[in-house]
């Protein structure tokens, strides 16, 4: 069933009345891209996305984020660190009126913890180098 966005269709199929997919809820209006930042609730996830705003007295730009709740259908296998795109819908509750209708990139997980997939994970994250070590000692108070 197309939805009348250019997304793909999960291969999952679920039950949920609440599917853009497989259900009878419509889509309309905006579509955000963000991050999953909470799975904790049954049905719903956390979408989390930065975006900047300028201030003109200092003529620059500063970071904003904002948190929107968005109902989870049981066609998507979604976890913390997935970047998803989700759209806007009738309210579903008090504070839902947003549905997941695409998985854009999947958070790899790295030793236990998932983490946003980058292009540069198996790179020297944070390890100090003897050479780096032996300079900083020698700055020291010697």
């Amino acid at each position: 069933m197309a939805i009348g966005l250019n997304v793909p269709e999960p291969e999952e199929s679920c039950s949920d009345a609440n599917c853009p997919f497989h259900g009878s809820l419509s889509v309309r209006g905006q579509t955000v891209e963000g991050q999953v930042e909470s799975t904790s609730m049954e049905k719903t996830v956390v979408v989390e996305r930065e975006y900047d705003v300028r201030v003109p007295k200092y003529d620059r730009y500063m970071k904003r984020r904002s948190r929107i709740p968005a109902h989870h259908p049981d066609c998507f296998d979604l976890s913390v660190g997935d970047t998803v795109r989700i759209a806007e819908t009738r309210p579903l509750s008090k504070t839902k009126s947003h549905v997941v209708v695409e998985i854009v990139e999947e958070a790899e997980e790295v030793g236990g913890i998932t983490a946003p997939a980058t292009e540069d994970t198996e790179g020297t994250s944070g390890a100090v180098t003897e050479d780096a070590s032996e300079d900083r000692s020698q700055e020291g108070g010697d």
